[in-house]
């Protein structure tokens, strides 16, 4: 299936499909999805530098009057922006008597510790260090060196996006009980599409793949058709890539929305309290497009970015559901292969 040809844009986005096949009708994805296709492109995803920077949360959930407080791999970690409205970030732990910063206010760029009163503005102060901070107009990044462990890098590796001012933006956050290798070898099964989110997505065929990547693209090309209604979809071509050990971005390349891009980003946070790891999963969409039209959908963002969101979060229950798995049966020693 080749929903669109290269290069050229629907007149109009929807298409209908002429006999909608039923779900249990579909063509079978396992042959193709093989176990040692996704293992390859996970292992080289995790071999790639990340400069130790983690996605801690959307730019826009920062406010000036409250810290944006995480857990990376078990550290505190609260961000806050300076007066001049530069982030600033470092340990959520106050060096006084250890009060959790993530409770304190904001006040004039000056985070101010709410059980005694001490002021950190981000220089180093009472034992208290800042970590570098990286705000990208869309998500907020923290280097944790002591828990990355790879030779830092002054800014994190982020992936082509469309100019934020012309796009349509959303950031979705969702938490499982899986490690980021999780998350990420989900995103790195496209196959997974048609069948386990019916709902969103029909007649998806992978149509190159990362199985001899060599010096081209090392990513999964998809053609698939985001449902509507009924019979109307709208096809499009997408390539999925991880540029980053925690990061799968799928670029929509050809058809509507083309240059729309969606980033995934997976940040370890630690234990819950039976001892099983947690994920949070930072889902960014960057939508786009050419049409007149798009222009009224980007004056009303405030009520479509909510849209989004949801629609994001429908899906990452399901795909959750599949990292969690993923997880428990490499926790138990009955991941196959």
């Amino acid at each position: 299936m080749n929903p669109v040809r290269p290069g050229r844009r629907r007149r109009l986005p929807l298409a209908l499909r002429p006999r909608p096949v039923p779900w249990d009708r579909q063509p079978p994805t396992w042959r193709d999805a093989k176990p040692a296709v996704i293992a390859g492109a996970l292992k080289r995803a995790q071999a790639r530098p990340s400069g130790n920077w983690y996605v801690v949360g959307a730019s826009r959930a920062l406010r000036e009057d409250r810290p944006l407080a995480r857990t990376v791999a078990g550290r505190e970690v609260v961000v806050w922006r300076a007066a001049d409205g530069r982030p600033v970030a470092g340990p959520g732990i106050c060096p006084h008597l250890g009060a959790p910063l993530k409770d304190s206010p904001v006040r004039c760029g000056t985070l101010v510790c709410h059980w005694h009163g001490l002021a950190l503005d981000g220089t180093p102060f009472a034992g208290w260090s800042p970590l570098p901070a990286h705000d990208d107009g869309l998500l907020l990044w923290v280097r944790v060196d002591d828990v990355g462990d790879e030779p830092p890098l002054d800014a994190p590796v982020l992936p082509g996006r469309p100019d934020l001012t012309r796009s349509l933006s959303a950031v979705y956050v969702g938490v499982g009980v899986c490690e980021p290798e999780d998350v990420v070898a989900n995103r790195l099964d496209p196959w997974h599409g048609a069948w386990f989110h019916p709902y969103s997505f029909v007649d998806l065929t992978v149509v190159g793949g990362p199985e001899d990547p060599g010096d081209g693209p090392d990513g999964f090309t998809v053609d698939v058709s985001f449902k509507v209604a009924g019979r109307l979809v709208v096809p499009v071509r997408a390539v999925f890539t991880a540029p980053e050990p925690r990061t799968v971005v799928m670029h929509i390349t050809d058809g509507e929305g083309q240059g729309s891009v969606v980033e995934t980003h997976a940040t370890p946070l630690g234990p819950d309290e039976r001892g099983r790891p947690r994920t949070a999963v930072v889902e960014a969409v960057v939508a786009t497009s050419p049409r007149r039209g798009f222009s009224v959908a980007r004056r009303a963002s405030s009520v479509l970015r909510p849209l989004v969101r949801s629609a994001a979060g429908r899906l990452w229950r399901d795909d959750l559901a599949y990292a969690e798995r993923r997880w428990h049966l490499r926790a138990t020693g009955r991941f196959p292969g």
